[in-house]
């Protein structure tokens, strides 16, 4: 079990993270006077430099040998780099074209559709209260799109992006920065070809837009590591249970930010979808909180049985007395239903 201290550290670096998560639509609004496809480039080019200075620091290098003599590995990254790149791109375009809120909801989305990817692609089984909130976030995207209208396309494809990345990095097995910096690395030459093309065409904002907008451009990489790095840091403290509630923060944060700083518009059957939503969530938080428990229990018990079971045997019979009989073995722990890995934060994909 992690020392209080340490899980008190792990608790304020996820809230730091998931903050910097949430708080990303103002950043990508001061930008808006570049397109989203160079900021997207930017984000791209800058951080690298960012990985490598972290894997220097870090001093992990040790991954990459072996990696360049997996083909399959290099096209699953080359996979993922393609998906997180569109998922980027969707991300800042919804922020800087009024649809936060949408934007927000994707978010919101995300861990239902990570559970259904896990149902029909990787086999998983599902609790009963697993399917009602799938089910029920089914029912929140036909309210929504009665709400809008129209498919709340942006939503479902920050959601399903994200969610088929995710599926992608199962097969990839590389840890966060390793992960990140080979994803970076394989979206450099594009993303600085793209750069090059718009300042031979006189439409780089890096260059027309002035010392400010140049820097906020270039710290594109910062924005990307800097909470990534709080995640790792928190990751390493906490329970994965406490990690799934802290995933909701971020879009959170951009839904009031939606709703408070760029007044977006939220009629009541909206409100209605965002609530179904946010109902299947709050079931499946309960259900994993509950699952959590009792396996805790379980290996509790578990133990105590084994201690018992250690003590009889080597604790020596009283003179004159017979035997005991050999100790059964301790009754198989109760059948849990398999669940799917808990869903990667959203906020790495902001």
């Amino acid at each position: 079990m992690q020392p209080r201290t340490d899980q008190r550290t792990g608790l304020a670096y996820g809230i730091a993270a998931y903050t910097m998560w949430g708080l990303l639509p103002l950043y990508w609004h001061l930008l808006d006077d570049a397109s989203p496809s160079e900021i997207l480039a930017h984000r791209m080019v800058w951080s690298l430099p960012v990985a490598v200075i972290l894997l220097a620091v870090l001093r992990r290098w040790s991954w990459l040998r072996p990696l360049l003599r997996q083909p399959r590995r290099l096209g699953l990254i080359l996979v993922a780099a393609l998906v997180i790149s569109a998922n980027w791109f969707l991300y800042i375009w919804a922020v800087n074209s009024g649809h936060v809120l949408e934007a927000s909801l994707g978010y919101f989305i995300n861990p239902l559709v990570s559970i259904a990817f896990g149902v029909l692609v990787l086999h998983e089984r599902l609790r009963p209260l697993q399917w009602t909130a799938v089910g029920t976030g089914a029912l929140a995207v036909l309210v929504m799109t009665a709400a809008y209208g129209r498919m709340p396309w942006i939503a479902l494809a920050l959601a399903f992006s994200f969610a088929t990345y995710g599926l992608v990095k199962k097969g990839i097995k590389l840890d966060g920065i390793e992960g990140f910096s080979a994803e970076t690395a394989l979206q450099l030459l594009p993303a600085l070809g793209f750069l090059v093309f718009l300042g031979l065409r006189g439409e780089s904002g890096f260059i027309t837009g002035g010392v400010g907008q140049a820097l906020l451009l270039s710290a594109c990489g910062l924005a990307t590591a800097v909470p990534l790095i709080c995640f790792g840091a928190a990751a390493v403290r906490l329970p994965l249970s406490t990690i799934g509630m802290l995933q909701y923060l971020a879009p959170s944060f951009q839904f009031l930010l939606g709703l408070t700083v760029f007044h977006e518009t939220m009629p009541p059957e909206r409100w209605a979808g965002f609530a179904l939503v946010w109902l299947a969530l709050a079931v499946l938080t309960w259900d994993a909180l509950r699952t959590a428990r009792r396996g805790r229990t379980a290996l509790a018990e578990a133990a105590a049985r084994a201690g018992e079971t250690g003590a009889g045997e080597t604790a020596p019979a009283p003179a004159g007395t017979a035997t005991p009989p050999e100790t059964a073995p301790a009754a198989p722990a109760p059948h849990t239903t398999e669940q799917p890995d808990p869903p990667r934060p959203p906020g790495l994909t902001q």
